[in-house]
C-alpha cells in the first residue's frame, strides 16, 4: 500500500538564475535553432524582454542556476517527500521511471530571471500493469516566482516505480 500521508507536504524552496549562456545552450540541444534562443536582437523583435527560456527547461534549469548561497535554509533536513516513498520502494528492486512531466507557463521566463520556487507532492497511488507487476506513481507540483513576485510558471512531475 502507498504511504499517502506524504501528500501535500512542502518541498524544499529553491532559488534559481536563469542564465543566457544555459537556456542558449539548451535549445541548441533540443534542436531547437531559433534565433530568439541566440540573439537578444530576435528576442526583442519576437516581444520577448530578453532571451527566452525554451520550453521544456524547466525540468533541468536547477541543474544549471541554484547557487548554494541564494537557496533559503531547508527547514526539511534534506528530507524530500517524493523520495521517502520511491527510495522506501526501492528497498525491494524494481524500476524508477520519469512518468511525466508538464509545464504551465504564466508569464515569459527569460535569460536574466531568478526564480523562487515553492511545491507540494500533490499526488500518491498505486495501479496494477497488465501483466500484474505493481506500479506507485509519485507526483510533485512547483509554482516558480520572478524575481517581482509574479506567477510565471507551474511544473508538474510524476515518478513511477515498477515492483520488481
Amino acid at each position: 500500500m502507498v504511504d499517502t500521508s506524504v501528500i501535500g507536504t512542502p518541498l524544499a524552496p529553491n532559488t534559481i538564475v536563469l542564465e543566457r549562456g544555459p537556456a542558449s545552450n539548451f535549445a541548441k540541444a533540443v534542436k531547437d535553432d531559433s534565433p530568439i534562443y541566440q540573439d537578444p536582437r530576435a528576442a526583442k523583435e519576437a516581444g520577448f524582454d530578453a532571451i527566452p527560456i525554451p520550453p521544456t527547461y524547466g525540468f533541468a534549469f536547477a541543474n544549471w542556476g541554484q547557487f548554494p548561497e541564494l537557496q533559503e535554509a531547508d527547514t526539511s533536513q534534506g528530507a524530500n517527500p517524493v523520495m521517502k516513498i520511491i527510495g522506501g520502494l526501492m528497498k525491494n528492486g524494481g524500476l524508477v521511471l520519469h512518468g511525466e512531466q508538464g509545464f504551465i507557463y504564466h508569464a515569459p521566463v527569460v535569460a536574466g530571471d531568478t526564480l523562487t520556487s515553492s511545491g507540494k507532492v500533490t499526488e500518491a497511488y498505486e495501479k496494477t500493469s497488465s501483466n500484474g507487476k505493481v506500479m506507485t506513481f509519485v507526483t510533485s507540483e512547483n509554482e516558480y516566482r520572478n524575481q517581482r513576485g509574479e506567477l510565471v510558471l507551474t511544473a508538474r512531475m510524476t515518478l513511477l516505480h515498477r515492483a520488481a
